[in-house]
This record gives structure tokens, C-alpha cells and sequence, in this order.
């Protein structure tokens, strides 16, 4: 069964199937919690993209809650110190990690002094936020559109140039996932960060890269770039007038994501609050603003919508780094 939603920018996505009634004395026991303040441990420096949406969802979702919720940022070792903070703390509910594609999905592939299973030691809550990769290439280069660029890759035979944030970084897995469904090679120029690598392809030194949206629609929206398509699914239209890139690339989607994680262990009727809570902050037109502001898509459901869209993250990342021949260090 297909469990991926329709997803649009300005509407967002929220499942409400987790406001479902509960029996009376699920509501009794809930109501207990939380009776001080909850910690979200954020495993990625202050400002970052996903520490921002982090305090944007925070802040929403302390007036359901009834309670504080304070941002703890643990950053360091590609995430995992953070994450290994939540994954030991009680499971109470008082501490929930800020989990991203970063810290859960890629670490793990990535890095060999990261242990941590990501589908067997922590409590799944919910997704928070999708964010789209956007393809764009320099306007100097005479393509329109995504077919455009895979036949002229194709016929220079592995000749063109593919910017990347660096080994290892989004721009580099779904540039390397992009090429092995589209059947094309580009050759890999890595930069030491993702804005100079999208400066790169503005001035015409590479041809192309697949990055997260909020680094390239300022320079597309100032045609310093030109825009492509989005990482989604076909179903889904995060950034007025882009297309899927799986309208040329059947079945293609690379995104990155925000998901509420905590300790294994987590009582099911807090788990049931959090979810509840989380449904009305992504209703609010604040946190949907800041979200679009900040290349974000509202995104959440179960326990179970939330694994299955893990379990598909980590097969085809696994399969982009098998592709790019990246070995972990």
C-alpha cells in the first residue's frame, strides 16, 4: 500500500487520524502530561536549518501542550551526539530528539563510530517537515528542462560537472541518486560548502547541482540560476511552477526531513499527546509561513506513516552512496 501523501506548499499536510477520540481513561492519563517542561534536543548547531524549524515547531506546539518546550542543541559528530543524548535519556517524554535525514539516515551509513539503529532503538513520534532538493543549472547552458539536461549529459558522456556541499553532503547523495535513476554520469566537484557550491554553478563553473531548496530559489527568483525541478513526489508541489523531477524520472524522490523521535520506551498516551499537539502547531498560519520561508513542507502522521517513510530514506540513500562508491569513515 502506498502511504506517501499528496503534499502541497500552502495547504502543508497533516494526518488527523491521530485526533481520534481516546477512551476516557487514556484522556485521564494524558492529562498528566506533561507536567513540566519538555526538552527538544536538537543534534545540529543554533541557526542551522534544522534547529530553525525545530524553534519554529517549539514554539507552536507549547500552547496545546500547556507546557514549555526548551531547545537543547547538542551538535557535533555528523549529529550523533545529540542523538545519542535523547537516545539515552528517560523515556518520559521530557526529552525528544529533533531527528533529521542527516543525523538518522545518512550518519549511520557514513560513519563507523556511529552505532545507533535508527529503526530499532528509538521511538518513532511523528514527521515533522519534508525538504525538497531543487535541480537547477547554470542559464548559460542550453537546457529547459530536466529531459533537457539528461540528454545533454548523455551525449557529453560523463563530461559535465555536478556541484556538491562536499562527500557525503545532500547536494552529493541526491545528485549521486538522481544520475543512477536518470542513467547518466556527471563528474563530482565537492565543495567545503553548499553556498559555494550553488555559487559555482551560478557563475557557469559547474554545470549543475540538486540542493536544498533554500539555497538556490533566491538566485533562480534573481535568474542567476535556472530552476529544474523539485526532489518530490509528482503528487506533491512544494515551489510554485517547478515540476516533479519524477515527471521525467519515473519514481524518483530525495528529500530531506525533520521527524520527532525520543527513547525507546515512550508511553503510547504521551507518544498519542505529542502527535495531537504537533497536528494543531502545523495547522497554524505562523509556523506555515516560517515553514515556506524556510524551504520546509509540513509532514506528519503515525508512528507507522513515519517508519515506512524512514525505511524507504535509508534504502535509497544506502543505494546512492553504493552508487557514488562512498566508503565510511
Amino acid at each position: 500500500m502506498n502511504t506517501r501523501p499528496r503534499i502541497n506548499r500552502r495547504q502543508g499536510l497533516v494526518w488527523l487520524g491521530v485526533a481520534g477520540l481516546l477512551p476516557l481513561e487514556t484522556f485521564a492519563q494524558t492529562a498528566s502530561w506533561p507536567q513540566r517542561p519538555v526538552r527538544f534536543i536538537v543534534p545540529n548547531a543554533a541557526g542551522s536549518s534544522v534547529d530553525t524549524i525545530g524553534r519554529i515547531v517549539a514554539n507552536q506546539m507549547t500552547q496545546p501542550l500547556g507546557q514549555a518546550i526548551v531547545v537543547d542543541n547538542k551538535a557535533g559528530a555528523a549529529g550523533a551526539i545529540g542523538v545519542e543524548t535523547g537516545r539515552t535519556s528517560a523515556p518520559d517524554g521530557y526529552s525528544l530528539i529533533v531527528a533529521s535525514s542527516s543525523s538518522i539516515t545518512v550518519a549511520p551509513l557514513l560513519q563507523k563510530a556511529v552505532t545507533y539503529k535508527p529503526l530499532n532503538d528509538f521511538d518513532l513520534v511523528s514527521l515533522v517537515a519534508l525538504l525538497p532538493n531543487v535541480l537547477v543549472c547554470t542559464p548559460s547552458l542550453n537546457v529547459k528542462n530536466t529531459a533537457d539536461l539528461i540528454a545533454y549529459a548523455k551525449s557529453k558522456g560523463g563530461k559535465t560537472n555536478m556541484a556538491s556541499a562536499g562527500i557525503g553532503s545532500a547536494s552529493h547523495l541526491a545528485g549521486l541518486a538522481f544520475q543512477s535513476a536518470a542513467g547518466f554520469e556527471s563528474l563530482h566537484v565537492p565543495y567545503k560548502s553548499g553556498s559555494a557550491g550553488v555559487a559555482s554553478v551560478v557563475s557557469g563553473e559547474t554545470d549543475w547541482v540538486l540542493t536544498p531548496a533554500p539555497a538556490a530559489l533566491g538566485l533562480v527568483s534573481s535568474g542567476r540560476l535556472r530552476l529544474l525541478g523539485h526532489s518530490m513526489a509528482q503528487d506533491a508541489h512544494p515551489i510554485p511552477n517547478a515540476p516533479s523531477l519524477a515527471d521525467t524520472v519515473p519514481g524518483f524522490e530525495f528529500s530531506g526531513w525533520i521527524g520527532l523521535m525520543a527513547p525507546k520506551g515512550l508511553p503510547p498516551q504521551v507518544a498519542d499527546t505529542l502527535r495531537k499537539a504537533l497536528a494543531v502547531a502545523l495547522q497554524q498560519k505562523a509556523l506555515r509561513d516560517s515553514f515556506e520561508s524556510n524551504g520546509a513542507v509540513p509532514a506528519a502522521g503515525s508512528a507507522q506513516d513515519f517508519r515506512n517513510y524512514l525505511s524507504k530514506d535509508i534504502e535509497r540513500t544506502r543505494k546512492a552512496i553504493q552508487a557514488g562508491g562512498i566508503q565510511p569513515e
